[in-house]
């Protein structure tokens, strides 16, 4: 019992996990960049700057947003390339770990004996593995871009000071979810395996104790009918 609760957990942080990573390609204000807002005149006046993977925006103390959305592939930023790429391949590599898992659990009764759904459980883990690496990986390489223009900036004081939005956040915290779910499902499909082979070295362990005491028994009767035989040929 304890095992498909252990599972239905793990599945359900993976999807958890996918759909905040994919929620994160439409979200807004990746990095942000915030001018003015101190005192010092009858009106203050405040204006951000933020992106996302497919446009940059303005937007005034009035809530007017002003947005330029990137062009034609080839004409975007390598990085953001890298992040839109990297992310998509997650999401499909999530997809396939989550279809695989559904197969691989012990409730949903589709897969075959218990040792093919444990393999295709693990399969289905490596997959989620590999779709948190490849989302980190995304989310750190625009990290990197935005802190590398900050420390820029201040040292330059005309180039806007950029900071990181809820999106990266948002996106790291699926990907731990992930994370977290495959370990779960490892840890399940051993845990299970391991007990399995205990049980099968103990029955070996009893059988050989089986074959040898018949052995023994074997032994024992023939050399009482060898002496009865004996003792036989003397009184003759």
């Amino acid at each position: 019992m304890w095992r498909r609760l252990a599972q239905i957990l793990g599945l359900l942080l993976c999807i958890m996990g996918w759909g905040l990573v994919g929620c994160t390609l439409a979200m807004d204000h990746w990095r942000v960049a915030q001018l003015g807002g101190q005192a010092g005149s009858s009106v203050v006046v405040t204006a951000w700057y933020w992106s996302d993977l497919w446009k940059d925006c303005y937007e005034d103390s009035t809530a007017l947003v002003n947005c330029v959305d990137f062009g034609v592939l080839w004409t975007v930023k390598s990085y953001i390339q890298a992040v839109r790429g990297l992310l998509i391949i997650g999401l499909c590599l999530g997809l396939i770990g989550t279809a695989l898992a559904f197969f691989g659990m012990e409730c949903t009764h589709i897969g075959g004996d218990q040792r093919s759904n444990d393999t295709v459980l693990t399969t289905a883990s490596a997959f989620h593995l590999l779709a948190c690496v490849s989302d980190v990986a995304g989310y750190c390489l625009y990290i990197n871009r935005v802190v590398t223009a900050f420390l820029h900036s201040k040292a330059d004081p005309s180039k806007l000071s950029y900071e990181i939005g809820p999106p990266l956040y948002l996106g790291l915290v699926g990907s731990f979810l992930i994370f977290l779910g495959c370990m779960i499902h490892c840890a399940t499909a051993y845990r299970v395996n391991r007990t399995q082979r205990g049980k099968e070295e103990e029955k070996d362990v009893l059988r050989g104790k089986k074959h040898t005491h018949r052995r023994s028994e074997r032994s024992n009767g023939s050399q009482s009918s060898s002496t009865y035989k004996v003792a036989s040929v003397v009184i003759v």
